[in-house]
């Protein structure tokens, strides 16, 4: 399964709980009673925030994607020059050796969003997931600041 169809499965099983989440917390504030009442609200609030966190999840998709599309334009995408194993896992030492020339990258042009990028992709290859996406939402913020460029 890729993570597109997985992502659209998980996301219809977030929908269908959220919904049955929303219609018992009707059933709950129907009793009248006290509790039912702040439990029924509160299963009114629990659905709120997943669907939050599903929009930001893809908002960021989408962002993302628009930038690798936009790299991809210019030529700049980076190229996959990681070395692997017999099993076709990424080779560590080769992750950490393109990982720390993307970081200096990125320290040397810290307003490019292009640099960070990249960066994010090798964190990404390092198998840092955490840091791969607080990166590669600078590098959305950053792009989003950039003055859009002239076609004339």
């Amino acid at each position: 399964m890729t993570s597109r169809t997985g992502f659209f499965v998980l996301s219809g099983v977030l929908l269908l709980v959220a919904l049955l989440c929303v219609g018992e917390g009707v059933q709950l504030i129907a009793t009248g009673k006290p509790l039912g009442i702040g439990i029924g609200l509160c299963a009114f609030v629990i659905p709120l925030i997943g669907v939050w966190f599903l929009r930001q999840t893809v908002r960021f998709g989408r962002a993302s994607e628009q930038l690798a599309r936009e790299l991809e334009a210019e030529g700049g995408l980076p190229v996959d020059e990681l070395k692997r194993t017999t099993g076709g896992r990424i080779d560590r030492a080769s992750a950490d050796a393109v990982f720390a020339r993307r970081r200096t990258e990125a320290e040397a042009a810290p307003g490019d969003w292009r640099v960070w990028f990249r960066l994010a992709v090798a964190y990404a290859d390092a198998g840092d997931t955490p840091r791969a996406r607080k990166t590669m939402q600078h590098a959305i913020r950053l792009h989003s600041t950039e003055p859009a460029r002239s076609n004339a």
